[in-house]
């Protein structure tokens, strides 16, 4: 297809804001931690900024996007961004296949930093950096290939994945509670705070920002698919507000503020899979479901189980990853 240069601009203006949610996500996980471990937690988002941005262009890209070997991975095709042109579009759509690369990547660099949260304050730097590292290599490019590479197995069964609900949500969730249990718990944390509120609260209004480029930009055009993403995205993100500080309000006595803009990243996460094809109804419906569930996985399923997810992730992003999928599913089948 011929390159459409406003297409391309939508698209690289909303890279930028995808890109911007990994420090974001750096300042909200900061300000969740205790004083003592604000800038271990904050390397981790940075450092993988840079790991991935190499690992992608030399080979990550490739295992992902490249060309398919038996529906479970990418060929070495694009080693080195080989074949991958400025002037030449990607395949079935108007953006240059460099501006997909770089969207693409922004994707892979926020994935493995939001499954740094589940073992925050209790992993060495260095044992973190070879974790993840091979997380990229092992999980997330093979992953990223079964649903949205040519040829992944789960495309060629009919998956549908608008904006990262499998690939980013619930990968990045049941990846960070698995680490969490294998890493083991954190000792006397019977009485840890979050240290900083306001830097939580500022990182969230960033993350959330960023996360219209996130699923608008999902559309790969600017067209009636990303305006509809724009707004589903908007709606589920208020309405998980509402809901989980509802449900907060009557359970607790009062809302509080990190729980108001957890119910919007809940509800952010839920409605990433199915943005671009939902009414805003149905947004409506996944935002208080996704913040009024993701609410209970928090502060009741968490400790029923024991497990220490240090900061939520798999009670927000698996099981708001979940979430959406499931009421994708339910919105296919009516059709």
């Amino acid at each position: 297809m011929v390159i459409n240069y406003v297409d391309s601009l939508f698209v690289f203006l909303c890279t930028i804001l995808v890109f911007l949610m990994t420090p974001a996500l750096a300042m909200f996980y900061g300000g969740m931690v205790r004083s003592k471990n604000v800038l271990n937690t904050n390397m981790h988002s940075f450092a993988l900024y840079a790991i991935v941005s190499v690992q992608w262009i030399f080979i990550g890209y490739s295992l992902a996007f490249g060309p398919d070997v038996f529906g479970v991975v990418g060929n070495f095709q694009h080693l080195f961004m080989n074949g991958v042109s400025n002037s030449v579009a990607v395949s079935g759509q108007t953006i240059p296949q460099s501006l997909f690369l770089m969207y693409q990547m922004a994707f892979a660099v926020i994935t493995p930093a939001l499954v740094s949260g589940s073992v925050a304050e209790r992993i060495k730097f260095s044992s973190f950096l070879v974790f993840i590292t091979a997380w990229c290599f092992l999980v997330y490019d093979p992953v990223a290939h079964w649903v949205w590479g040519t040829g992944g197995w789960l495309a060629n069964l009919g998956v549908k994945d608008f904006a990262g609900g499998y690939v980013v949500e619930i990968l990045s969730g049941v990846s960070g509670l698995v680490a969490a249990i294998v890493v083991g718990k954190r000792q006397n944390i019977a009485h840890a705070k979050p240290h900083q509120i306001p830097l939580s609260l500022f990182g969230a209004g960033v993350l959330i920002f960023g996360w219209y480029g996130f699923n608008a930009g999902s559309a790969l055009a600017f067209n009636g698919v990303a305006i509809n993403a724009f707004i589903t995205t908007n709606t589920a993100a208020a309405c998980g507000m509402i809901a989980w500080a509802g449900v907060e309000w009557i359970r607790s006595g009062k809302p509080t503020a990190l729980g108001v803009v957890s119910g919007a990243v809940s509800a952010m996460v839920a409605i990433t899979p199915c943005a671009g094809f939902v009414d805003v109804g149905g947004s409506v419906a996944i935002g208080l479901i996704a913040g009024a569930l993701c609410y209970f996985a928090v502060t009741v399923v968490k400790h029923k189980f024991g497990y220490d997810d240090t900061l939520d992730v798999f009670g927000c992003h698996g099981v708001g990853g979940t979430i959406g999928v499931q009421m994708q599913c339910q919105q296919i089948k009516a059709e």
